[in-house]
């Protein structure tokens, strides 16, 4: 991992209601750099490295009707199929990918966690 950042950033992408938001906002509480990369929502495959270029690309994913219930989204399977074919470059090269729908928040982070720790990666606050 080649950085000239004191620590690693890392991006999180997925589709609408996969948690990313959860995600970003529990890990910031522990002190890593994140960035939540609206990837879903562009037609350039490459955008998530053209915008912040990660040390770490971090993956959620969610089913359909799961991102309905947890966002009371109205929006429909195509939709969802169209941010899955947007994601599929950065599924393709990310480091870590949760399947969320099963998992509380504090399940997600924690599972993000031991992937970090597993990789060596440690907080701005594990100094």
């Amino acid at each position: 991992m080649e950085t000239s950042r004191k620590h690693p950033l890392i991006g999180v992408v997925g589709v609408c209601g996969s948690g990313k938001t959860t995600l970003v906002t529990g890990l910031k509480s522990f002190g890593f750099d994140l960035r939540h990369i609206a990837q879903e929502h562009s037609y350039v495959a490459t955008m998530w490295q053209r915008i912040s270029n990660p040390d770490i690309l971090i993956f959620l994913d969610s089913s359909y009707p799961e991102t309905i219930r947890r966002r009371k989204l109205d929006w429909t399977i195509d939709e969802y199929m169209e941010q899955q074919r947007r994601l599929a470059h950065a599924r393709q090269h990310c480091h870590f990918y949760l399947f969320t729908d099963s998992l509380t928040p504090s399940e997600m982070i924690e599972r993000v966690l031991g992937f970090l720790e597993q990789k060596g990666i440690h907080s701005g606050t594990d100094e």
